[in-house]
Formats: structure tokens, sequence, C-alpha cells
């Protein structure tokens, strides 16, 4: 059992979103805490999202509710804004700028990223215009997006994202007295040490490598998600057996567990975002 899962970047409404594979990794792992590290969605228009799409928040919504004893974070990242105050209430979570929690004797830290990247900061109409740009060549791309996944490696290297957040995460978590600290937003997964302070990238749920972070007590771990279509099943990094099916969850025996919840209104329900009423999402 992890003690904290963080995944970020499934940037849902985007054509090249693997929800369904997100949603196929959650049910693969045994956590105690989730945190969904930032651009979870793509932009502001949720005519976007597709059925996967709505399947994996109400996947979230399934995960956060109190009887399943598994806290629920979301830190708000760059392409969410203007949607955490909604979403946050119909998927049950609370939403943070930063996370901060103490574990194995160590302070860690989780921030989006995009606060350490200037040129998002500093131009914030360049950045939707970027945005609105990409999701059109997701429309017009080859299938399987090619192009648009290129794009995006390309537009990561070409501003030298991964090492302006890492230098900025690492500043930041000194100030705040973190021993690691955790980003999404570059979508390029990798670990650095600097001074003492540990700096881990999540990557994302958008390209052909798709990524997520551990914390347990043997430290952190990056792992890179392979789903075995032949099989159907999810490779265990717990040290399962070939074979096994690595989506049995210990946390609760055997409701909620179906891959096809059935967009939006019969989505919404079939997913689980209508249903456990009796609790309400909030915000921080």
């Amino acid at each position: 059992m992890a003690d904290t899962l963080i995944l970020s970047d499934v940037h849902l409404g985007s054509e090249v979103s693997h929800a369904r594979e997100a949603v196929r990794m959650l049910q693969g792992e045994v956590f105690q805490r989730l945190i969904l590290l930032g651009d979870i969605f793509s932009d502001l228009n949720f005519r976007r999202l597709k059925k996967e799409h709505w399947q994996f928040l109400g996947y979230i919504r399934k995960l956060s509710n109190p009887k399943r004893a598994v806290e629920v974070v979301w830190v708000e990242g760059n392409h969410d804004l203007g949607l955490t105050d909604v979403m946050s209430h119909l998927v049950g979570v609370k939403v943070y700028q930063e996370y901060a929690w103490d574990y194995g004797g160590k302070k860690h830290l989780a921030v989006h990223g995009h606060q350490f990247d200037r040129f998002i900061v500093n131009n914030v109409l360049l950045s939707h215009v970027g945005t609105f740009l990409h999701l059109v060549l997701q429309k017009l791309d080859l299938k399987g997006k090619p192009f648009a996944r290129f794009a995006d490696r390309a537009n990561t290297s070409w501003l030298r994202l991964s090492k302006k957040v890492c230098a900025g995460a690492v500043l930041h978590a000194r100030f705040k007295g973190a021993d690691r600290v955790f980003c999404g937003h570059t979508h390029e997964a990798m670990h650095r040490e600097k001074d003492g302070i540990e700096y881990y990238n999540t990557g994302s749920w958008t390209d052909t490598k798709l990524t997520y972070v551990t914390v347990n007590e043997e430290g952190v771990q990056i792992h890179e998600y392979v789903h075995d279509h032949n099989n159907d099943h999810t490779p265990d990094d717990s040290g399962g057996q070939p074979g096994d099916h690595a989506g049995t969850d210990h946390r609760d025996s055997g409701e909620e567990r179906g891959e096809t919840d059935t967009a939006p209104v019969d989505v919404l329900d079939d997913a689980g975002l209508f249903e456990d009423a009796d609790y309400a999402g909030t915000r921080r």
C-alpha cells in the first residue's frame, strides 16, 4: 500500500487525454491519499469532455466518499483555473493552491509548477492562445495524435520548462522547509536532488508514456503505466505475479468497480456523480 499516489496533467477534454487508462491505473493501486496535481482539465469547455472523461470524474467522486477512507486532494493547475469551484463540489474534493503533508519524518510539498514558468506567469493571453491552437491541432491530427504530442514535447524542450520548474520548485521548497517537492506542468517525469531537497515531476497522461508517483515506506517511485490489452490487467509494481489482476482494491470489497460506468447527463449518473448525495464537496 502506498501512503500517497500523485498524478497530474490528465487534461480532460483534450483529444490526447488517456483518462480511461488513468482510471485503470487507480483501480490497480491501493493508497491512503490521492493527489491530483493540477491540469486535470484542458480548458473551460465542458462540451469537449468525452464519456471516459466523465467516468474519470465519477471514479474520483467515488474515491472521495468518506466511507472509503481515502483522502483526495486537488492542487489547482493553470488549466484548471475557473473550474475548481464548480468541480470541487461536483466531485467532492478539497482544492488547494499547494498542499503539504508529513510522512516518514519528512515534509512533502505538492504544487502544480506553473508558478515557476515565467512564460505562463507573464503571458497569460498568449498561453490561452497556445492552448486553443494546440486543441485545434489535436482535432486535425492523424490517428494517435503524433503531431500534437510532438508539439507538446517540442514546446517543453524549447522553453526549457523542466529545468526552470525544477529550479523554482526546489527554491520554493527550501523557503517552505520541505524535504521533498512534487510538480506536474512540464509533462516530463523526472527526479532531481539539490542541496538536500528531492524534486519529482509526475509527468502526464497525454503522451505515449503515462506516469505517476507513489510515496511509501521505501521512498518515492516514478511508475510508468502500461496496459496489457491482451490480458486486460494492469502491471503490478507491488510484486504481483504475471497475469494477476492488479485491479483488486482491498479498501472496499467489490462495489463501484465497474470499468464501464456509462456524458453528460447519462454519464454523470452512471459514473457516480449523482450518487452519495449525503456529502458535499469543499474548497480550501
